[in-house]
């Protein structure tokens, strides 16, 4: 009986460590990808001086970086809780901080790029000092700030366990373990609420104050029913972010209508509503844009080039002409 236990045991440990390594090899790989699709971006803006000097640009490479941050905590976090490491506060609270502020802060650089594009439509020869090129910074600073106070207020406002020491108690990583008390629960659903809703409010006023200009105006319809359609692509971006607050009712039909373990559950939500969005919405405006769509295949088309040495012909020198 104790060898038929042991074996059991033995079985059930190591089906859980091919879970886990599993999922771990389609995580990083995913993730690597989405690496190298943002480094080429942001190269692409880097060396390129006319991406430099447009607010648009500037702002859409400011979301690439802040996605990168966002899956790049997130995905520490989920290598932590897989592994089942556990560490002090003192290093998890500024990891949790990072993941919450870039989650929050995207949504807030889709509202921002529409009311930029509001702005380039009904103030181009007027246009705010704020929204120039080379003041655009004072903006991207401000949602920084606003971003980062929340989540140091849901930490603060924590019940202190007098059982846990902040620099030596080890505990796992997770934002529903460390931030468990019913007061930041509530405080964090009521900070996404005021997001979103604000963002969706403001996506919304934008595209609807476009859409009637484009009827009132008899000249240069095309590029205001452009900037209509950059503003509808930036709302159902906010639909991919707004994915993740579908976790909770996905746990709960997946609960009733499945075996699966709570584990398996987790891992799900994390990949389909949370690494799946993020790494699609960067690549679907990107590669909308036609203006860096080009870039982007001439880099690919410079990649290739190099990876097939036999084949450098004068594809090649346009290539790099180009850059």
């Amino acid at each position: 009986m104790q060898n038929l236990t042991e074996f059991v045991t033995g079985n059930v440990t190591s089906n859980n460590i091919l879970s886990v390594i599993i999922k771990v090899c389609v995580v990083i790989p995913f993730f690597c990808v989405f690496l190298c699709c943002i480094a080429v971006m942001l190269h692409i803006f880097v060396s390129h001086r006319q991406f430099m000097d447009t607010s648009r640009y500037i702002l859409f490479a400011y979301m690439l970086i802040n996605d990168t941050l966002q899956l790049l905590s997130s995905v520490i976090l989920f290598l932590f809780v897989m592994g089942g490491v556990k560490f002090s506060l003192v290093y998890c609270i500024p990891l949790l901080i990072i993941s919450t502020a870039t989650f929050q802060n995207t949504p807030l650089i889709l509202a921002t790029m529409s009311l930029e594009r509001y702005v380039a439509i009904f103030y181009p020869l007027q246009r705010p000092v704020a929204w120039r090129s080379d003041r655009i910074w004072i903006i991207i600073l401000s949602l920084w700030l606003i971003n980062c106070i929340f989540p140091i207020i849901d930490h603060s406002i924590k019940e202190h366990n007098p059982a846990v020491d902040i620099l030596s108690t080890p505990v796992l990583c997770k934002a529903t373990v460390v931030n468990s008390s019913q007061i930041q629960t509530l405080f964090r659903a009521a900070t996404s609420i005021l997001f979103f809703t604000v963002v969706a409010v403001i996506i919304l006023f934008t595209y609807v104050r476009i859409l009637l200009e484009t009827r009132k105006l008899k000249q240069d319809k095309a590029s205001v029913s452009k900037a209509m359609h950059t503003v509808l692509l930036h709302g159902f971006q906010l639909l991919l972010c707004m994915l993740a607050f579908t976790i909770p009712i996905t746990e709960s039909v997946i609960a009733l209508h499945s075996k699966w373990k709570p584990e398996d559950v987790a891992y799900f939500n994390f990949f389909c509503f949370i690494l799946i969005p993020r790494f699609l919405s960067p690549l679907i405006y990107g590669f909308r844009d036609q203006s860096l769509r080009s870039y982007i295949e001439k880099t690919f088309l410079c990649c290739l080039n190099t990876v097939k040495p036999s084949r450098q012909t004068a594809g090649q020198r346009i290539c790099l002409s180009n850059f």
